[in-house]
């Protein structure tokens, strides 16, 4: 296995892994929950359902901190057949964009969001 840093869009992270493993078998590591819960517990996640299923080519996740704020992203899975007969496995780690909430209120404030009319 080895892991390569891919080039990421801004507040991205995208990492490359080449898994000696064939896709069918990475493939059951990331999709089926009592696999997957070995390594990205339910705990991590938003929703422990997938967003975004294309079977055998990529999964995606909601996850949330379980510490305020409660950010939220999205890991993305991607699988492909690599030229060594394994599998080359790309994570794709984004932030969710930013709220208006979250823009608009100071950190301190415990006052509810309102915006003012013009």
């Amino acid at each position: 296995m080895s892991a390569d840093n891919a080039e990421a869009p801004s507040g991205h992270i995208v990492l490359e892994y080449q898994l000696d493993a064939p896709p069918e078998k990475v493939w059951r590591a990331i999709s089926v929950p009592g696999l997957r819960d070995v390594w990205l517990p339910d705990a991590a996640l938003a929703d422990p359902e997938p967003t975004v299923v294309a079977p055998g080519e990529a999964i995606r996740y909601r996850m949330r901190e379980d510490e305020p704020p409660f950010i939220e992203s999205a890991v993305t899975f991607r699988i492909a057949f690599n030229d060594c007969g394994g599998t080359c496995l790309r994570v794709i780690h984004e932030l969710a964009a930013p709220s208006i909430e979250r823009m608009t209120k100071p950190a301190n404030s415990n006052a509810p969001s309102m915006l003012r009319a013009a």
